[in-house]
C-alpha cells in the first residue's frame, strides 16, 4: 500500500464535503455492479426488463436518481474468441457493461472479480456507495435509494443481510474452502453480508482500490469481502431489506 495515497484517499470519507450530510448532486448516489458471465444473456435481458432499464431509461436513472448500473464481466480464457465477441456485440447495442479486461472469467475466480469490480468502480465513479448484485436478483431501486440516503452521514459502512455459516473442509463438498483451517476449530465463518447483494461506502471502495494487490481472497466472494473489513473501523449494518431470499414489504431485493 502506498502510504501517501492511503492517507489521502484510502480510509477517509469525502462524502460530507459540501453536502452537509446529504447526497451531493455532483456525484452518483450508488454504482451497482451486476456480476454476470458468458451464457447469461437471458438473465441480463430479464434484469433490463424488470428493473435496470435500457437506453434513455438507464440514463434517466443516472441523471435523476444518481444510480449507475452496469453488468460486470471479464474476458474469455481464449482471448478474442466468440464469447468475447458476443459480449462486445451486446455491449455495442446496450452500452451497459463494465468489462474487466484484465480478469479471466472462471467460477473459482469470482472473489477476485468482485474485488476488481469495486477497485475499478471506485476509480471510475466518485460515488457515495458501491453495490454488488448477482444477475438473478431483482432490485427495488426506489427502496434502495431511500435506504442508502439514511446512511449518508456514516463514513464507513458495510450493509447487507449479515450471516455466518459452516466452513467446509472436504474437497468433495460443494462449498469447499481450501483455507478452512484459518477459521478456527469450530469451522465457522465470521459474520459477513450475503453475496446476493450488499453495499459498501466510498471509503471502503477506495480502500479496496488502493490495497487490491494485498487483499486475500477465499473460496467465496462474500466471505472474502467480509474478511477485508473485519479488522477495520467499519460499521457492519445487518439490514433485513437486503435478505433477497425473503421478499417482504419494503424489501430492496429478491431472487428471480
Amino acid at each position: 500500500m502506498e502510504l501517501a495515497a492511503a492517507r489521502q484517499e484510502g480510509f477517509v470519507s469525502k462524502r460530507l464535503h459540501k453536502t452537509n450530510g446529504t447526497h451531493s448532486k455532483d456525484r452518483p448516489l450508488v454504482v451497482i455492479g451486476i456480476l454476470t458471465g458468458f451464457g447469461r444473456k437471458n438473465n441480463r435481458d430479464a434484469v433490463r426488463k424488470a428493473w435496470m432499464g435500457t437506453g434513455g431509461a438507464l440514463k434517466k436513472m443516472e441523471d435523476q436518481k444518481g444510480i449507475v448500473v452496469r453488468f460486470i464481466i471479464g474476458r474469455s480464457p481464449n482471448r478474442g474468441d466468440s464469447l468475447d465477441r458476443g459480449i462486445d456485440s451486446e455491449n455495442k447495442q446496450s452500452n451497459d457493461f463494465l468489462v474487466l479486461d484484465n480478469h479471466v472469467e472462471a467460477p473459482e475466480e469470482l472473489p477476485k472479480k468482485t474485488k476488481m469490480f469495486f477497485a475499478h468502480a471506485a476509480d471510475i465513479w466518485d460515488a457515495e456507495f458501491y453495490a454488488k448484485v448477482n444477475d438473478d436478483i431483482y432490485v427495488n431501486i426506489d427502496a434502495l435509494g431511500n435506504t442508502l440516503a439514511t446512511y449518508l452521514d456514516k463514513p464507513r459502512v458495510y450493509i447487507g443481510c449479515m450471516k455466518s455459516g459452516e466452513v467446509f473442509s472436504e474437497p468433495s463438498q460443494k462449498w469447499y474452502e481450501p483455507d478452512w483451517w484459518k477459521f478456527g476449530d469450530r469451522k465457522s465463518y465470521f459474520r459477513h453480508a450475503s453475496g446476493e447483494m450488499f453495499v459498501i461506502s466510498q471509503a471502503l471502495a477506495k480502500f479496496i482500490s488502493i490495497n487490491k494487490s494485498l487483499l486475500r481472497t477465499y473460496a467465496h466472494d462474500d466471505v472474502s469481502v467480509g474478511s477485508w473489513f473485519i479488522g477495520l473501523d467499519v460499521k457492519h449494518i445487518n439490514e433485513g431489506k437486503f435478505c433477497c431470499s425473503s421478499w417482504s414489504s419494503g424489501a430492496i431485493c429478491a431472487g428471480v
